[in-house]
């Protein structure tokens, strides 16, 4: 249990700060106060809390956990909420937040290699060889030393990935999110993870879990080399943070005896200079630069908070499908490079030489699958390199009749056979996996929009001649009409039809046509005859 000073008591000698190991005694506006998120009672580095050996009144005493309601006191304002629909939000999708995800997610999974001044780094090459990027982690506890021990990496949390995913739905919001900050406080996250929900966790603890991650997420630093694309010239950002962690507020609650209880977090943010490339929204008009971004489900987030304990194969090939699967459902993902997102290449390689080890993985890897197919996220498999045989038992269930009658006939059936529904895998499973595939992944509602939108977007920039509209259609000029008749906005109309913005603007120009559903609409909204 952590410690707290009442200031009623302290005589302001500061003798206990220095001896903190951890750093957890602060001092701010001439009160002390020590931070429950760092204060271990000085285990791991001395018998006893040097807090207590040092104060001259034995001030320091037992944190105590505060009962009731915690007062609200006025705090800066944080940026807007996401997830206003409850389900989805854009985010920052380019390929810096992609492996920046892979790296908190897979961690020493990766492939680091020690660098020229002995850091640990984790690269790879893009575009065809043409360009790279690669990540240093900082040392949480110090200011300016990168890494240089892979137990270091091991710590990072997994659930550091979704605070990774909620900032890069922020920069989103952004004009310049690379100079812009935005701030988030305790009571967003909470929401945005599901641990309001978590009745087992303590305030402190919760408390001290976000501080934690936040600031894993945010010891990323990033170097690009990226060659010229089509009007874009090449450029290079050498060992810049990913996220700038501009500074922690923290909020307490103080008691009659003058002790200071942490009871709030806000966290000002800002994007490294990454962002004016791939998340510029000017540059990407002018064609000088990129704007990619995807759609965020809100469960994603809730699902890793729940089963990155138990699940974490799982929960890594969740991460890493929501940015594959933005490239195209149809694009095949061969089993071994799962496995290797999921287990890392060690575990791969070690299944393949010891026959235990491959039964264990196979069987964590089938678990996987139905944890993701029961999550909504369900692999359709390759008829030709991954039959019936080879599947795993929940999938060959899927086909059982929910009829009691039809279902008993099935099992007759399949008993009477040669071949059973329940038989074990065939001899050489592994060398067959090893060369079987998944065709795509059927995605839920929340994630099937981030496709369609693209795809909406990719049949725009396809030039093509356009149709002779029919006289029974609904022109554009008559919407824009008819709205401006109404005194409706694009953004109010857009609410009205469930549409976008950006589609109604597109309809009322002409760039688009409106299919016959979406006229029925358009006219009962607008009053068009």
């Amino acid at each position: 249990m952590p410690y707290t000073i009442p200031n009623n008591s302290c005589v302001g000698c500061d003798n206990c700060r220095p001896q903190c190991p951890t750093g957890a005694i602060k001092l701010e506006n001439d009160e002390y106060w020590i931070d429950p998120c760092l204060c271990n009672n000085c285990e791991g580095y001395y018998p006893e809390p040097q807090c207590v050996i040092a104060c001259p009144t034995k001030s320091p005493m037992p944190w105590q956990a505060k009962k009731g309601r915690c007062k609200v006191e006025p705090r800066d304002a944080t940026s807007s909420d996401l997830f206003s629909n409850g389900k989805s939000n854009p985010f920052a999708s380019a390929i810096a937040i992609w492996e920046a995800c892979n790296v908190l997610a897979q961690r020493t999974s990766l492939n680091w290699q020690t660098d020229a001044e002995g850091y640990l780094c984790y690269g790879r090459q893009v575009k065809q060889g043409r360009g790279a990027i690669a990540f240093h982690i900082q040392d949480p506890c110090k200011v300016s030393d990168r890494v240089t021990d892979l137990a270091a990496i091991e710590e990072l949390d997994i659930r550091a990935a979704c605070i990774h995913l909620i900032f890069a739905a922020h920069a989103t919001a952004l004009e310049q999110p690379w100079e812009q900050e935005f701030a988030i406080d305790e009571r967003q996250i909470e929401k945005y993870l599901g641990l309001e929900k978590r009745k087992d966790l303590s305030k402190n603890a919760k408390l001290a879990l976000m501080k934690n991650i936040v600031q894993q997420t945010c010891s990323l630093i990033v170097s690009i080399d990226w060659p010229q694309q089509g009007r874009v010239q090449g450029f290079s950002v050498k060992q810049s943070r990913l996220w700038h962690l501009v500074d922690i507020q923290h909020h307490f609650q103080e008691d009659n005896m003058g002790c200071k209880y942490l009871v709030g977090l806000t966290f000002k943010v800002r994007a490294g200079i990454w962002a004016q490339y791939f998340s510029n929204k000017q540059a990407c008009k002018e064609r000088t630069g990129f704007y990619q971004y995807g759609s965020l489900p809100k469960t994603l987030l809730t699902t890793v908070m729940s089963i990155w304990q138990q699940h974490e194969g799982a929960v890594r090939l969740m991460l890493w499908l929501l940015f594959k699967t933005k490239m195209g459902k149809e694009q095949r993902i061969t089993v071994p490079t799962l496995l290797r997102i999921a287990y890392g290449e060690e575990k791969v390689a070690l299944a393949a030489r010891q026959r235990e080890e491959r039964k264990r993985l196979l069987r964590t890897f089938e678990n996987d699958l139905e944890v993701l197919n029961h999550l909504g996220i369900k692999p359709i498999f390759d008829p030709v390199t991954y039959p019936p045989e080879i599947q795993p038992l929940w999938a060959k269930l899927t086909g059982i009749p929910e009829d009691p009658d039809e279902a008993l006939e099935f099992w007759i059936n399949d008993g009477g056979g040669e071949n059973r529904l329940t038989d074990t895998g065939p001899r050489g499973k592994w060398n067959l996996l090893m060369n079987a595939r998944i065709l795509s992944f059927e995605l839920p509602p929340e994630w099937e929009q981030q496709n369609s939108e693209s795809e909406k977007k990719q049949r725009r920039t396809i030039k093509s001649r356009r149709k002779p509209k029919t006289t029974g259609d609904l022109l554009g000029e008559q919407i824009l009409q008819a709205r401006q008749n109404l005194k409706l906005s694009q953004r109010e109309l857009a609410k009205l039809t469930g549409k976008s913005q950006s589609w109604i603007r597109d309809v009322e120009n002409g760039r688009l046509k409106a299919k016959l559903e979406d006229q029925v609409l358009l006219r009962k909204v607008l009053n068009i005859a």
